[in-house]
């Protein structure tokens, strides 16, 4: 039984185990509730627009899916919680209908060194779907990006 059938489908974070199904049968999962999120928009009158009531109630999850269809990488955690593999994290942030997107590895994975050039692929993938995306430098100097529905920005600090 497959995570459908047992508790439903949840897209990639970043903060979870890799995928244990197989590429095609987790491509063909993010695909089926991708199609579903765009239903829901053209059900809402939303269309391409913009976030439909369902995205802006749960953006966290909204988000990592539309990141998930893209095809960008998210990162993965062992049973443990060590980071053992590069790509996106996607988490609340600084107000409920924020979101937080980073690029985070393991140590040595090269993360910091790609993550201009891989949040700039997010920010563009998010901006087509409508989600209002800013770029914030934090500690460390790290880059990672704020998305809310739009209609204003609650906003991180030291905008890059």
């Amino acid at each position: 039984m497959g995570p459908e059938q047992s508790g439903g489908f949840e897209p990639a974070t970043g903060d979870g185990p890799p995928p244990a199904e197989p590429a095609a049968v987790r491509a063909g999962s993010v695909r089926t509730a991708f199609e579903g999120l765009l239903q829901i928009r053209r059900l809402t009158g939303g269309g391409a627009a913009g976030p439909a009531p369902w995205e802006r109630n749960r953006p966290v999850r909204a988000v990592a899916l539309a990141l998930e269809h893209s095809g960008s990488a998210p990162s993965a955690v062992d049973a443990a919680g060590r980071r053992v593999s590069a790509g996106y994290r996607v988490s609340g942030g600084e107000s409920a209908s924020s979101v937080r997107v980073e690029w985070v590895g393991p140590p040595g994975s090269g993360a910091v060194h790609d993550e201009e050039e891989a949040l700039s692929g997010c920010a563009t993938v998010l901006r087509g779907l409508g989600w209002t995306v800013l770029l914030y430098r934090g500690p460390r100097r790290r880059r990672y990006l704020e998305v809310e529905p739009p209609g204003g920005m609650s906003g991180g600090h030291g905008r890059s």
